[in-house]
């Protein structure tokens, strides 16, 4: 009996861990799957000799940054010279008698060897009117740089180093096939001190333009906006991709804005550089008109569609336009067979059409298309850049006055012998609101061409029978002239 329960009790043991067994392989079965991709998930994630997540950044960042360089300038202005440096005013407010000596003003911004030979690319106002210029590579190494050649036009430099060593180089990418929220790198040397900086966003924006820059606003604008942070002393650094290659080169900053700058696309910028290292110098197209954007209110005053083309403002005597028979009033809707419609897009498009190039400009005057033939001339070094952006508003309020008469004489320009001049302005007035000024010289009135009072007189009461249309003023200011679409005020 003994030896029959010892045999039992055994077979029953047996039986409890066979089935203890079975109950934790099956719960270790039921488990195995979660633990397994956890176990795989943190494989993945990490890398050789660590636990640290990796970050794709940083190649990039190993890559690009030993061919990002600081770089220091040096220029010597009088002081009255320093009111127009940025923070001039501020200069100007604190010591107003200032006496007339010379000062040494550094400088400092970025740059990237795009060239193992030793050619850095950076911004023309970055070295513009440089006495020296020196670049400093991140191991330290100093070298006095050579400027090759600039350009106003696009705010694009190229500097020269001399080494008997091969440099580190960014990769030129292509800013054709980026598209808004890839990924944008902007490396630099912020504030100057700030050696080495990366910093992360995305492409914001491509093709902005009518930016005026701290230091030179260039006439030629296409901009790739971003949200990775760029400030002061990054000027002329590289904004790259995922890959490391440079997609821009950053320029300017919006400095009442977060998470807003701008970078030349870095195929404009590989365009004028092949040109300075060829030739020293770029040449751009050149038609020699002062466009203007239409806006609603001169497109009624016009008697056309809202950004139907481009207004002609003003056409420079014996240029090319000039000489091809444009005339100021003229609404240019195909530029060499391309529809016209942004004015900076239209001074881009003419200036890459190049010196001497042959082009046909459809022009609508008088409710007819007219086709002219034009042979660009060369883009100055300098062009007056004015704002797309047309004054706002309506029109009342205002006084006038002949140029050689008593009010006049005070505020017309010294080399106006003949006109109307506007003497003043009421607060609050259409005018005001319009944004006339005094000191604003009135060229035409609906196309009536003003010489004296009477001139103006007379236009003015042709306008106020036409109830609230547009009243299309040609104005001068500042040596341009611009259309200004000036609505009355309805009571």
């Amino acid at each position: 009996m003994r030896l029959r329960a010892v045999l039992i009790a055994g077979v029953v043991l047996c039986l409890v861990i066979a089935l203890g067994c079975e109950w934790s392989d099956s719960r270790a079965q039921s488990a195995a799957p979660a633990s397994r991709s956890r176990t795989e998930a943190l494989a993945t994630l990490a890398v050789a000799g660590g636990e640290t997540p990796a970050s794709p950044f940083v190649s990039v960042a190993e890559r690009v940054m030993p061919a990002v360089v600081s770089i220091d300038t040096k220029r010597t202005v009088e002081s009255s010279g320093m009111f127009n440096q940025p923070f001039g005013r501020l200069f100007r407010d604190l010591i107003p008698d200032m006496p007339q000596e010379e000062y040494e003003v550094p400088g400092f911004a970025s740059g990237f060897i795009f060239d193992e030979s030793g050619y850095v690319l950076t911004n023309n106002h970055v070295v513009e009117d440089a006495e020296e210029v020196t670049v400093t590579l991140p191991d330290e190494k100093e070298y006095v740089a050579e400027v090759v050649g600039t350009d106003p036009n696009t705010d694009i430099a190229v500097l020269k180093i001399e080494s008997d060593a091969r440099f580190p180089t960014v990769a030129l990418g292509n800013s054709d096939g980026i598209r808004i929220g890839d990924w944008a790198i902007a490396v630099g040397n912020p504030f100057g001190y700030l050696e080495g900086t990366m910093t992360v966003g995305v492409i914001s924006a491509k093709g902005r333009s009518d930016l005026n820059i701290v230091g030179g606003t260039p006439a030629l604008q296409s901009f790739i906006q971003t949200d990775a942070s760029i400030n002061f002393g990054n000027s002329g650094g590289p904004l790259v991709n995922i890959n490391g290659e440079a997609i821009g080169m950053n320029t300017a900053i919006n400095p009442f804005g977060q998470g807003i700058g701008f970078a030349i696309p870095i195929n404009l910028v590989r365009r004028v550089t092949d040109e300075i290292i060829r030739s020293g110098k770029v040449s751009w197209g050149y038609l020699g008109i002062l466009p203007q954007a239409i806006t609603r209110d001169l497109a009624e005053a016009l008697g056309v569609k809202a950004k139907e083309g481009i207004l002609v403002a003003e056409v420079v005597e014996d240029g090319p336009a000039d000489k091809a028979g444009m005339e100021r009033g003229d609404i240019i809707v195909k530029f060499n067979g391309r529809e016209s419609r942004e004015v900076d897009e239209f001074r881009l498009n003419v200036a890459q059409a190049g010196v001497g190039a042959e082009v046909e400009v459809d022009v609508l005057r008088d409710g007819d298309t007219r086709k002219l033939e034009v042979t660009l001339g060369e883009r100055p070094t300098r062009v007056a850049r004015a704002t797309s952006q047309p004054y706002e508003g309506e029109w009342l309020g205002v006084s006038v006055d002949d140029v050689d008469g008593p009010v006049g004489r005070r505020t017309a320009p010294a080399d106006l012998d003949e006109g109307v001049v506007i003497v003043e302005v009421e607060d609050g007035s259409p005018a005001q609101e319009a944004g006339l000024r005094v000191g604003d010289v009135v060229e035409e009135v609906d196309g009536k061409e003003i010489r004296s009072l009477d001139d103006y007189e007379e236009a003015i009461d042709e306008a106020r029978d036409r109830g609230d249309k547009p009243v299309l003023f040609l104005l001068r200011r500042e040596g341009l002239s611009r259309y200004v679409a000036v609505k009355p005020r309805q009571d």
